[in-house]
């Protein structure tokens, strides 16, 4: 049965934020299990773990980039999507769906030749040494043929969890996900493939996920369908939901190039086994990321929905209350790495020499991590009121304007190890760019509630 389409705006806030937050947050941590099995199942391959997972940590930048692609439907489309439903116009939340199913097809195919025709050149580029470019080239010459799927399942998802399907939505990971628990052991280990084994698991388990979400939108149960009128690439469709998503794509793409700076700068530092680290702090920041994306996803429906509906007071609340539960989440995250750094690292190496390293690494590179939940919940109230400029402007800031600056300052300026003020740079950058958007989003928030009439909460 489908989902009354009015619920978004007369369930109470506290209730529904509840019932969307939970599945979406459910979903991010079986992706963070999903995108992180395999680096722990790498990373305890007998005799060459630490070297395998340093190579499947280098392909991360291409991954990032795979990834930040479905960036434009996911987090321009559905937001977009709902506030039409929102006004009522049910006819263009169908449009835009389908101009973002057509479109991703179109940048998965370029994405696919690009990653075959040139991953070699770019992993070396990406700080890819001697010793791990075979593991970083076996890994990724699978990955690359499964570009559709990754782009498919989390662009078309967000369209499902737009809706309140959330639970549904839910699904569409927990199926990808335990298939790669599955099938990573037995290609890795029981059929000796190694690295290209967790590649082919990966691409199997996302075209999993990919049926089911397709099945989901062509089928009856959805609010918004997938129609054959609606496929034909329109501008004045695509064109706003590439801006509105651009900051997303902005804030995964630009992952990509820091960690290739990262890697960059700690290959000439720190060699091989600072890389290494990277790939494991990286690793265990999904921790915060994702769980944090999850609650943002799961207010973007009452958010959005409200903000076409021009409902400013369930705005506010929805917004107050995922800044609530994104501190408290962020906060917790922090005391547990900051008390146990070790436990983290051990998750992923075997490698003593590794562990001790990281150890120390992760307590520095998390140390404003604790504030990072007031950047996710106004990044995420931005995109989900459609305030495009301002979600740019925050991700430009963080990452381009403060980050990668600082990764070739910090080890000319701090006292210390230049291999540890390389990630120094991760804490100072958070600290500037939460101030920063803090004081954007009062301004920006407060100008965009004024445009719309006072309502009850319910």
């Amino acid at each position: 049965m489908k989902k009354d389409k009015n619920f978004l705006e007369t369930e109470p806030v506290g209730k529904l934020l509840l019932k969307l937050a939970l599945p979406t947050v459910a979903a991010q941590v079986i992706n963070m299990l999903y995108n992180i099995v395999d680096r722990i199942y790498i990373g305890h391959i007998a005799n060459v773990g630490s070297l395998a997972l340093t190579g499947v940590g280098v392909c991360m930048p291409l991954i990032m980039i795979v990834t930040a692609f479905s960036a434009f439907a996911g987090y321009g489309g559905a937001p977009r999507a709902s506030i039409f439903m929102g006004k009522g116009d049910h006819t263009a939340a169908e449009k835009t769906l389908g101009n973002c199913f057509i479109v991703q097809i179109f940048l998965s195919v370029l994405l696919t030749g690009a990653l075959l025709l040139w991953n070699r050149d770019l992993l070396l580029a990406f700080g890819a040494s001697e010793n791990t470019i075979a593991f970083a080239t076996d890994y990724m010459n699978i990955y690359a043929l499964g570009t559709i799927f990754v782009q498919l399942t989390l662009g078309m998802n967000a369209f499902i969890t737009a809706q309140g399907f959330a639970k549904t939505g839910m699904l569409s990971v927990l199926i990808g996900a335990v298939a790669n628990i599955i099938l990573d052991p037995i290609f890795i280990f029981g059929l000796n493939m190694g690295v290209r084994g967790a590649a082919l698991a990966t691409v199997l388990s996302q075209a999993a996920s990919c049926i089911w979400v397709l099945l989901f939108l062509f089928g009856k149960k959805t609010n918004l369908q997938i129609r054959k009128q609606h496929l034909r690439p329109r501008a004045n469709i695509f064109l706003p939901v590439f801006a509105l998503g651009s900051s997303v794509f902005i804030m995964q793409a630009s992952e990509s190039i820091i960690s290739v700076c990262f890697n960059s700068s700690l290959l000439r530092y720190g060699g091989d086994i600072a890389v290494g680290a990277m790939t494991i702090l990286t690793s265990v920041m999904q921790f915060a990321m994702l769980p944090l994306q999850g609650l943002g996803q799961g207010a973007q429906p009452i958010i959005s929905y409200n903000y076409g509906a021009k409902n400013s007071a369930r705005v506010k609340s929805a917004f107050w209350l995922l800044l609530r539960a994104d501190l408290c989440y962020s906060t917790l995250l922090w005391i547990f790495i900051m008390l146990f750094p070790q436990g983290f690292a051990a998750m992923f190496t075997s490698d003593a020499a590794l562990i001790a390293f990281t150890k120390t690494a992760l307590r520095i590179y998390a140390g404003c991590l604790l504030l990072f939940g007031i950047q996710m919940a106004c990044q995420m109230t931005f995109t989900s009121i459609g305030y495009a400029k301002a979600s740019i402007i925050v991700a430009v800031t963080r990452k381009f304007i403060l980050l990668i600056p600082l990764i070739y300052i910090l080890p000319n300026l701090l006292p210390i190890n230049k291999t540890l003020a390389v990630y120094t740079a991760e804490p100072v950058a958070d600290f500037l760019a939460v101030t920063f958007t803090s004081i954007l989003f009062v301004f920006q928030f407060r100008k965009a509630m004024k445009q719309l009439p006072t309502a009850s909460i319910n």
